[in-house]
């Protein structure tokens, strides 16, 4: 099959570096010689033939720009065979070849449906929570982590200040990892994420454990997954305050993580995926992810990804505690073997990939 045309759609969630995704996906079709068409609003736009054509002078000023010029919407009809047979008819009928997907794991799961149909689909895996197999960054991850930090920094400014515990939420319904890198980043004095969940008697005296050891102030990282929430674990330490030697606030960040400018990894890691989606898409490589392993490209078959979910690396969890708590161990840690943090970190399958190196023009 020869590819003239392709299609590029961004869905689910937005996340920073999805509009330099979009911008390197049109930069390298050009450069092939090939046609490319915008699909707005995610997998709904397929359902309507929400379809624009993109040049090379439409996608300027994109490396900076957070969230997605195409839009993302969620669809329940492409949920159905036949909502998924209509998507590739109205893909045919736009002389459309081959598609670029990006997006994280509701999106792939979409995307392998339409794989099965037999449409060549190439991905990028694009989400704030880093929670999809076969890759070590998706797109938005650096720049969500930078900006959970930043407030973190500034909060604990007024944290000390003012002799409080401050809990911080960040986002991460299923996974912990922003909670987590933030937490380490930040030096939380306790982290609460839902891969090792904590009573919150526990947490209480994690926090007890740093007043006793001179700290005047206390932040705790919590992840939006974990059970007890976090306005049920703020409920609980304000009332009990008195024992516990700071008064008690909650911050709860929220979709201020998915925006903001994509920070200088996130514009290259962009770049670098795109560049090897198109390439691949060209060369009658689909079916597969194009994610990033060792500073590699690595193709990976989108069976495998679209049933694999990424768990946080429980050995990091168990060094920020021992840094925090090395001495009080007040909090507990599991701590996994290496074989089986691995297999946390990308999955039980390790398929057969292909490592690509990209050529010095990809930048």
């Amino acid at each position: 099959m020869t590819i003239q045309r392709i299609g590029v759609m961004t869905s689910g969630g937005d996340a920073p570096g999805m509009n330099p995704a979009v911008r390197a996906v049109v930069r390298m079709a050009s450069s092939l010689g090939l046609e490319v068409m915008g699909v707005e609003r995610g997998f709904q736009g397929l359902m309507e033939s929400a379809f624009k054509r993109l040049t090379v002078r439409d996608i300027g000023g994109l490396l900076s720009r957070g969230g997605t010029i195409l839009q993302s919407a969620r669809s329940e009809e492409f949920k159905t065979i036949t909502g998924q047979r209509k998507a590739i008819h109205n893909l045919n009928a736009a002389a459309i070849d081959g598609l670029v997907i990006i997006g994280g794991n509701g999106t792939h799961q979409g995307a392998y449906e339409l794989s099965r149909h037999g449409f060549p689909i190439v991905t990028i895996p694009s989400t704030i929570d880093n929670d999809l197999c076969f890759t070590d960054m998706t797109l938005g991850v650096d720049t969500a982590l930078n900006t959970v930090l930043d407030a973190i920094d500034k909060i604990r400014d007024t944290a000390s200040s003012l002799k409080r515990a401050f809990l911080i939420e960040t986002m991460g319904r299923d996974s912990g990892y922003l909670a987590l890198m933030s937490g380490i980043a930040g030096g939380a004095e306790v982290i609460v994420i839902p891969e090792a969940p904590m009573t919150l008697a526990q947490i209480l005296e994690g926090i007890q454990a740093q007043y006793t050891l001179g700290k005047p102030h206390s932040i705790i990282v919590v992840a939006e997954g974990h059970r007890p929430s976090t306005q049920e674990i703020y409920e609980y330490l304000h009332a009990r305050e008195q024992e516990l030697g700071f008064t008690v606030r909650m911050t709860i960040l929220g979709h201020i993580q998915r925006g903001g400018r994509p920070t200088a990894y996130e514009r290259l890691l962009a770049t670098r995926l795109a560049v090897a989606a198109v390439q691949n898409l060209h060369a009658g490589n689909y079916g597969v992810m194009v994610g990033l392993v060792g500073n590699k490209t690595q193709l990976t078959d989108l069976a495998q990804v679209a049933t694999c979910h990424k768990k946080v690396d429980l050995d990091l969890y168990a060094m920020a505690n021992m840094l925090e708590f090395g001495r009080a161990k007040t909090i507990p840690t599991p701590l996994p073997t290496p074989t089986a943090s691995r297999r946390a970190n990308f999955g039980e399958m390790r398929p057969k990939t292909t490592k690509e190196e990209l050529p010095p023009e990809a930048f």
